[in-house]
């Protein structure tokens, strides 16, 4: 019997607990969340909306779910309890969490998958120090010399109209702006630069990339690596891909586990990527990037290239992949921790699969929350996917992010597609969902 933590209460964690609970292992299944997830809580022997003592209840290992959870380095305070985690240490996180570390990391290692680009950081000053002053990085005593508007301004200009703006932290997937899209000249393109230095945040300006967008998500014992099928996914928040960035809006799988725009050349060289990023990191910190890696990739007219990476599960990537995969996904922990990923054959259905989101109305700006949604009308809830929402007195209410997802799977995508809008349409309350996703396939 295994006891197992899982870190997280969204769509993504949803999706994990039902794989656990699918496996031949026999398992004890405890959860940490920040909302009452009641699909999760009914797969769990205890769940929890504070943090607990990982000694107390024994468990074996943690699967960490959100961003956050790394970036505040639980893997690490894990660790020292001697309780292996499939994620990452906080050193290693920063391949997600920090854009411009991403960035030079691939540039130092040689591994050709960046634009240009240039990381703009806040630099400490001597200013207001003392002789022999302990702490000169204490903001009261040593005020951040911003960068220049004349420097970012050249940048922009070598790059021309095609520019992308993101936030070297993480935002939840709304740090990042784009020319043409959400900055429509030099003016806004200097006050998104403004707003994120009022906020003390570095940031990164990058050449923008054309083509499509893909995710290729990988299992790493720190050695090996098993590839998940690939999947597109929707960040934007209204139908043909308009409105601000969201977590993401949906996603699709095809049944051959590649996409429209892109064939086995391109894969090879995302997962060839994907390799040399583990062993980079590896080699850059001295110890195994055990978990997941996810490449949000992008197919030019210079070959694959990098958006960024994530350091977890992708939401909703993780829902249409569980769903297809066949291996029991304790086993694949296991093998995570041990180090014995070589040992495992990936399986996946080969079936289509169509994820859609349904989000409070005003989501992401202004989200109503605290609102009844209904899904009674749902024959069956196993493609029924919970994510932000809160269950009271037996009713179920949307908070203030993404509220609950559902996943069309079948023999073509547009069956899987119509599945999934099916289910949609039938549930009530105050949100929307994309109905193009799965439709519109770039």
């Amino acid at each position: 019997m295994h006891n197992i933590l899982l870190i997280g209460s969204g769509g993504r964690e949803h999706a994990i607990a039902r794989a656990i609970k699918k496996s031949s292992r026999q398992s004890n299944l405890y959860c940490v969340g920040t909302n009452q997830n009641p699909g999760i809580a009914k797969l769990c022997k205890e769940y929890f909306c504070s943090p607990i003592d990982a000694k107390k209840y024994n468990i074996d290992f943690a699967i960490i779910g959100p961003e956050t959870a790394l970036a505040k380095g639980v893997v690490d305070d894990l660790a020292a309890q001697n309780i292996p985690a499939i994620e990452h240490t906080k050193k290693l996180a920063q391949i997600e969490t920090s854009k411009g570390f991403a960035r030079d990391l691939l540039t130092k290692y040689k591994i050709p998958a960046c634009p240009r680009y240039k990381i703009f950081n806040l630099v400490p000053s001597s200013r207001g120090l003392t002789a022999g002053s302990k702490n000169k990085q204490d903001p009261k005593l040593d005020p951040a010399v911003k960068p220049r508007d004349d420097e970012i301004c050249e940048f922009l200009h070598e790059l021309g109209d095609n520019y992308v703006i993101k936030a070297d932290g993480l935002k939840g997937g709304k740090g990042v702006k784009i020319s043409g899209e959400h900055l429509l000249n030099l003016n806004d393109a200097l006050n998104y630069c403004k707003q994120l230095l009022d906020e003390n945040s570095a940031f990164v300006i990058e050449e923008k990339l054309i083509g499509q967008e893909f995710s290729l998500l990988s299992f790493s014992d720190g050695k090996n690596l098993l590839h998940m099928p690939l999947v597109r996914d929707y960040k934007r928040a209204f139908e043909n891909n308009t409105g601000p960035n969201t977590g993401g809006m949906g996603s699709y799988s095809l049944e051959n586990h590649l996409l429209p725009f892109l064939g086995e050349k391109e894969l090879k060289q995302a997962q060839q990527f994907n390799l040399a990023t583990i062993n980079a990191l590896s080699q850059e910190f001295g110890e195994p990037y055990k978990g997941i890696l996810y490449g949000g990739f992008i197919t030019t007219n210079n070959g694959v290239k990098l958006i960024e990476y994530n350091a977890r599960f992708g939401d909703p990537e993780a829902i249409n992949i569980l769903a297809l995969m066949q291996n029991d996904f304790i086993e694949i922990c296991l093998a995570i921790i041990k180090g014995s990923l070589n040992e495992i054959t990936p399986q996946f259905m080969r079936k289509a699969s169509v994820c859609k989101y349904l989000v409070p109305n005003g989501y992401p700006d202004k989200p109503f929350a605290n609102q009844e949604i209904d899904v009674s009308q749902i024959a069956g809830a196993e493609h029924l996917y919970y994510a932000a929402v809160n269950a009271k007195d037996h009713k179920i209410y949307t908070t203030r992010s993404r509220t609950l997802a559902v996943l069309g799977l079948a023999d073509t995508i547009v069956e899987a597609e119509k599945i999934a809008e099916n289910m949609a349409n039938k549930i009530k309350g105050e949100v929307f969902h994309r109905r193009d996703i799965g439709v519109n396939l770039t």
